[in-house]
């Protein structure tokens, strides 16, 4: 590559009228560039165009000198003292000759940097060593805190907090695709990881919970239905959720779907699963989730009449809202007329969309009416939650260093101190 030298008053030289001589050494950052000057020339007739180095995303357009001592020695030396944002180089010159000096600033097509924020210049033949910045803790990186947080969610050793008694939770809103069967399998198998051990009862028809807990449910497997309509022991049912220590599932079969019409002939009626669960040994237990379908029908009451506490999701949008009002009054109900230690314990804001304005009115507005009892963390939308039932899991186990393993996970632990009453 050569470097011409334009003389003055050549506004646009020919071929004839300038002087091309090649770049010694020329490579930025540390490469020496010589050229010659055959006669003492003003500094503003000194200009370099279409230089370019390795890494440097625009070409040179200028060099704008700012003293001229001499420039009757036989040889100048350009060597690089800094290298600015985005590859952009701050240079002195010397003259070998008689120590005459230049300073300047080489301007890119993407910006300059001053002279006094250049390095101190190196030797022509050292080239210069670039040391990052080293961050306060080498440990901070994001790969390091996503693997932090997967190891969290993993349970890691540590154990939380088991509740004094088995807490028997419902997990309901008549609205569908709010998130019950998600938050109620995400949540048990936090617990599980952490220590708790957990019993999901799966009253959804659609079977969903058994899916993601990688439970068999098709027809002929032993599930709910018949613990509701033939009087089954639960025992007889429940069955392990995959390979999860301390998680356990009873399924829920198509056959679910017909229960609504068969039970209505039946004497108390609302009665069965509580009496199922009565007779159930829960001595081991710390928790048991119970999974409703989108519906206030006699599957959603059985489960109001035997949980002790609600949890309600409610999804960050408005349509949500709606909804919760009816529920709230159903379960009021049941308080009165069947289970007087009914009461809304826990709401957990889901499918929070941080980019639209009305998922954080939402989010007040619930905080508004429900104070104390809407959990601190968000679950956020997450592809993740969505991919992992496919695969027979729950988020937790799916991919923990996901946005939405990491949120249930905070959820169920908050669930874990209110157990304790630290939260």
């Amino acid at each position: 590559m050569a470097l011409s030298y334009y003389p003055p008053g050549t506004a646009n030289p020919s071929a004839a009228a300038r002087s091309a001589v090649p770049g010694a050494g020329l490579g930025w950052p540390g490469g020496a560039l010589t050229f010659r000057a055959h006669s003492a020339v003003p500094a503003s007739a000194v200009k370099i165009g279409g230089l370019g180095w390795p890494g440097n995303p625009g070409p040179v357009t200028s060099v704008s000198i700012t003293s001229v001592p001499s420039m009757s020695g036989p040889t100048m030396s350009e060597q690089s003292s800094g290298q600015g944002s985005r590859g952009v180089q701050v240079n002195e010159a010397r003259s070998e000759a008689d120590g005459g000096e230049v300073r300047g600033t080489v301007r890119s097509g993407t910006g300059t940097q001053r002279p006094d924020q250049a390095a101190t210049a190196v030797s022509r033949k050292t080239s210069p060593v670039v040391v990052p910045d080293i961050p306060p803790d080498p440990a901070d990186t994001p790969i390091a805190r996503a693997a932090e947080a997967a190891v969290g969610v993993r349970g890691g050793g540590q154990r939380w907090p088991r509740p004094p008694r088995c807490r028997i939770m419902t997990i309901a809103n008549q609205k569908g695709g709010v998130g019950k069967t998600t938050t109620a399998v995400n949540l048990a198998a936090s617990l599980a990881q952490h220590g708790s051990r957990v019993l999901v009862v799966d009253l959804d028809p659609q079977g969903n919970a058994s899916t993601a807990l990688d439970v068999a449910h098709h027809i002929g497997v032993p599930s709910v239905y018949d613990v509701l309509v033939d009087d089954r022991p639960l025992a007889e049912v429940v069955r392990p959720a995959g390979e999860m220590t301390g998680l356990y599932c009873a399924p829920a079969t198509i056959d679910l779907a017909g229960a609504e019409i068969e039970l209505v002939p039946v004497v108390a009626r609302e009665l069965r699963l509580a009496r199922a669960l009565k007779a159930y040994d829960m001595s081991d237990l710390d928790y048991v989730l119970v999974d409703c379908p989108p519906s206030l029908g006699l599957l959603t009451l059985n489960a109001l009449v035997a949980a002790e506490e609600v949890l309600l999701p409610i999804q960050c949008e408005y349509y949500a809202l709606e909804g919760v009002q009816q529920l709230l009054n159903t379960a009021e109900l049941v308080r009165v007329n069947f289970n007087p230690g009914l009461h809304v314990s826990t709401v957990l804001l889901t499918m929070y969309d941080g980019r639209t304005r009305l998922a954080s009115d939402v989010a007040d507005d619930v905080r508004a009416h429900f104070g104390a009892s809407v959990l601190s963390t968000i679950i956020p939308r997450s592809v993740r939650v969505s991919e992992a039932p496919s695969r027979g899991q729950s988020v937790i186990s799916y991919d923990p260093a996901s946005s939405g393993a990491i949120a249930y996970t905070e959820a169920a632990h908050e669930l874990a101190l209110q157990s304790v009453g630290a939260r």
